[in-house]
């Protein structure tokens, strides 16, 4: 424990209302410190500073205790609160993690101890609402799969280096096959890197089941060889394979805590259907069956959603989890998610109806699943494409997205399987308004639509 600064620091005054919560403190995390307030008639010296190390906050939890602190509010500051939360929750204290925009000051009240006095009163009356934060087992995953995303992010830096030295010596490979880190790229740089610089050589190790021509291939292997940039070139290929070996084992370590995972379905009695949208397997996908272990921890294939394949389903069992009761409603699911209208009504006139801006990797991921229905031939791809024409692309994503968010709120909540016959009267109405829009707009221009015989 570590001593406050200044005992003349001012304390905020008493509270006006009744707390709610009257074993309740609060916490203000730092990187080196954090200051700790209970309330006043719990001791001498409700606001202490504690450091960082795991010895202070395990003392931090003792002095909790002894204060008999039920339940601890702290801003979600960073990666400094994660140590403290794990400890607080292992010692049975609930802990309600709050954004920390939601518990701004007033102007004139801005220090560390401030701060934790504000956060101990706004919990112990009853006004701050706990973040959403997933079971332990899930925020495990969580942890491990954005790992990973950084592990494929750092692989593709070294795949632009690649792309880079042959750039600069004039090797166009990178232009005439689709991916240089394939079969036939990757076995002409080995090539390449141990000195052949025979176009026609590099050029038979093309891959048959390349499309470009042998030719083409001999002539973007025409270039100027120098030392220095086949010397990058090398080094490129060294780093990017050592990240895939990293990746490979990351998916490894991620299956076995899939395993550990408990199960919603039956396997044996309920099989996974057949895929009903194949997607074209990509570079960075896990190495091994990924949508066989959501299904059983989904208890659904949500990989029979259109616009949804498996990497997207693992992102939002690793930010999500498989349980959504702590959403009342699809409507609060797809607000957490920001996929809804954030309406800020004054004085009865409606000052803005825009989405709210959230770093949620789950709504990021359904963005991008609800702009790949663009060429869906269903219900959603038509959807999509009706919105884009009537919004604009940006709008249509986001609706395209809520609707996403709430057939997979609906199938995890249910566990029924997805079912596209059950959009098919939404469509026939959706023909029904359009026809009655043609004829009307055909009579006006005096017109008449005569329905073909097909």
């Amino acid at each position: 424990m570590k001593p406050r600064r200044s005992s003349r620091r001012k304390h905020l005054t008493s509270p006006t209302l009744e707390p709610i919560q009257p074993n309740a403190a609060g916490i203000d995390v730092g990187a080196t410190e954090i200051y700790v307030a209970v309330p006043a008639d719990r001791d001498p010296q409700p606001v202490r500073c504690f450091l960082s190390f795991t010895d202070d906050l395990q003392a931090l939890a003792d002095w909790l205790q002894k204060c008999g602190i039920q339940s601890v509010a702290m801003e979600s500051t960073g990666v400094y609160w994660i140590s403290l939360f794990q400890i607080l929750e292992a010692r049975g204290i609930q802990v309600c993690l709050v954004n920390a925009r939601h518990v701004k000051h007033v102007p004139g009240r801005k220090s560390d101890v401030m701060d934790c006095q504000w956060l101990q009163y706004l919990h112990s009356v009853g006004l701050l609402r706990a973040s959403f934060r997933p079971e332990q087992a899930i925020c495990t995953i969580r942890s491990l799969l954005r790992h990973r995303d950084s592990l494929v992010e750092m692989a593709a830096v070294h795949i632009q280096h690649m792309q880079k030295a042959l750039t600069q010596m004039n090797l166009q490979l990178h232009h005439v096959i689709s991916d240089i880190t394939g079969v036939t790229g990757m076995a002409i740089l080995d090539a390449i890197v141990m000195g052949q610089r025979d176009p026609q050589t590099l050029a038979r190790l093309r891959d048959p089941r390349v499309k470009t021509p042998e030719e083409t291939i001999v002539k973007a292997l025409v270039g100027d060889y120098r030392r220095e940039h086949l010397f990058a070139l090398r080094q490129s290929m060294e780093a990017y394979r050592s990240y895939k070996k990293l990746m490979a084992g990351c998916d490894l370590e991620i299956e076995q805590y899939l395993v550990a995972l408990d199960a919603k379905v039956d396997v044996k009695e309920k099989p996974l259907p057949a895929a009903k949208y194949p997607h074209k397997t990509r570079g960075n996908e896990f190495c091994f069956d990924l949508r066989s272990h959501l299904y059983r921890i989904f208890g659904v294939d949500l990989t029979a959603i259109p616009g949804m394949d498996a990497i997207t389903a693992h992102t939002i069992l690793a930010e999500i989890g498989a349980d959504l009761s702590k959403f009342h409603s699809a409507a609060a699911f797809a607000s957490w998610l920001g996929l809804c209208p954030d309406n800020r009504v004054s004085g009865g006139k409606v000052l803005s109806v825009k989405t709210r801006t959230v770093a949620n990797r789950a709504s990021a991921a359904l963005r991008r699943a609800a702009q790949s229905l663009h060429g869906s031939k269903t219900y959603l791809g038509n959807y999509y494409r009706r919105m884009r024409t009537r919004l604009g692309a940006p709008m249509a994503i986001t609706a395209a997205a809520h609707k996403l968010a709430r057939i997979i709120f609906h199938l995890l909540t249910t566990r029924q399987g997805y079912d596209e016959s059950i959009f098919a009267a939404e469509e026939t109405r959706h023909r029904k308004r359009t026809e009655l829009r043609l004829r009307k707009q055909a009579r006006e221009f005096g017109l008449q639509l005569i329905p073909l015989n097909v």
